[in-house]
């Protein structure tokens, strides 16, 4: 089941009911090239699909950069970046992401980790956030994490951000436009400055309503206990008193007493 998404529309009327604490914010900071990110998107996935009230949850995805200084090499594969990253052999490397790939496919996912372009994510986290102005971010973050563990895509080439752009629903000359005069960088690194501020060590980590936080890609279960619980605290927080009446003889307006 997909995240919850917001129309164009009705993106202020939401934000609006964010801000007066009638609807649930769950907020996910995560890196286009992390693993275990596309896998936690999943497991969360599932456990939204069993959680009953659904539709009283925001989803926000947050900016993360594991490697922001890292250069973008085309011409190299991730087992070789991995390999230089940790230095250990292409083989120990090759290994453990076998092992990463077998965990994705145990959760529907293909990572065809020969095939993945090592690329700095700046642009596609900016992509994100252009998507975001549409109430397409989750299209847009599940359109990247495909293109980046599965087609082998080069996450950091405008072009190629161009047409998974237009690929999700996006005007093809807006896309082109914000990407190339650097259109929500500034957004991208208050994501990164906030991670810092709440203590945000790694990804995925998910923080809901500001209160309750889960870390990595935990089992479905967890995610589902802890919206369970961020419910049950936002009814508290939220709930309107009421006025409790006894009924007695009255006469009402139509002049019928009773």
């Amino acid at each position: 089941m997909p995240l919850i998404k917001l129309s164009g529309e009705f993106d202020c009327f939401f934000e609006t009911l964010l801000k007066t604490n009638k609807i649930m914010k769950v907020e996910i900071w995560s890196d286009i090239m992390c693993p275990f990110c596309y896998i936690g998107k999943r497991k969360f996935e599932t456990a939204l699909s069993q959680f009953n009230h659904a539709s009283d949850v925001k989803i926000v995805w947050k900016s993360f950069l594991l490697s922001p200084d890292m250069k973008t090499a085309p011409d190299k594969n991730i087992h070789q970046f991995l390999a230089e990253h940790k230095d250990i052999s292409i083989e120990q490397a090759r290994n453990l992401n076998n092992q990463v790939a077998l965990s994705a496919q145990q959760n529907g996912l293909v990572y065809n980790f020969d095939k993945t372009i090592p690329a700095n994510s700046f642009n596609a986290h900016r992509l994100s956030h252009l998507a975001k102005q549409h109430g397409l971010q989750d299209d847009a973050e599940e359109i990247l994490f495909k293109a980046y563990f599965t087609d082998g895509k080069n996450i950091d080439d405008i072009s190629t951000l161009i047409q998974l752009g237009v690929e999700i629903g996006i005007d093809e000359n807006e896309v082109k436009t914000a990407l190339e005069n650097n259109s929500y960088a500034d957004e991208v690194r208050q994501d990164v400055y906030q991670a810092r501020q709440i203590g945000v060590r790694g990804v995925p980590f998910f923080l809901f309503n500001n209160k309750l936080a889960v870390t990595g890609a935990q089992d479905s279960s967890v995610f589902l206990n802890t919206l369970e619980k961020a419910l049950s605290e936002w009814k508290k927080e939220n709930s309107q008193s009421t006025t409790e009446i006894i009924d007695g003889q009255f006469c009402d307006t139509e002049g019928e007493c009773k």
